[in-house]
């Protein structure tokens, strides 16, 4: 059932996509994206529709704040995981940024994100994806 959920990975270190896609591949998710340059991320966003993305925040060009803001203003609205070999303070920082604009941040990690943290930010991913797939329960308005 939760292979179904669609990941888009960015991240500009090769080595750490290759790490993230195995690893959510032997987890059974294998409808995976990797990107490592964010405006090929960007571009992906309206094309592949993302449930989940997991994003570096420390990138060249383009870093993960910058790029989550300008998912947001894509209108981004799946779940979002933030990852980063910086402090955890800098990475307490980003995820209270993102929230400003109105992201659904599951957790902010420390690179390379353990596999039973991974695990868990899956499974609620999956559930904000089938909250936001039901119709709402009064006939209201989102």
């Amino acid at each position: 059932m939760t292979t179904a959920l669609r990941i888009l990975l960015l991240d500009d270190d090769p080595f750490m996509l290759e790490l993230m896609t195995d690893m959510l591949q032997g987890m059974g998710y294998e409808n995976v994206r990797a990107e490592s340059d964010a405006r090929r991320a960007l571009a992906a966003l309206p094309e592949f529709g993302p449930d989940l993305l997991i994003c570096d925040l420390s990138m060249p060009d383009m870093d993960g704040i910058e790029f989550l803001r300008a998912a947001a203003e894509a209108h981004f609205d799946g779940s979002v995981v933030l990852l980063s070999g910086m402090d955890s303070g800098i990475l307490r920082a980003a995820e209270t940024l993102a929230m400003a604009q109105g992201l659904s941040i599951l957790g902010a990690c420390s690179k390379p994100v353990p596999r039973t943290d991974l695990a868990d930010m899956l499974a609620r991913a999956w559930q904000q994806r089938e909250a936001r797939a039901r119709p709402p329960a009064h006939g209201g308005v989102k």
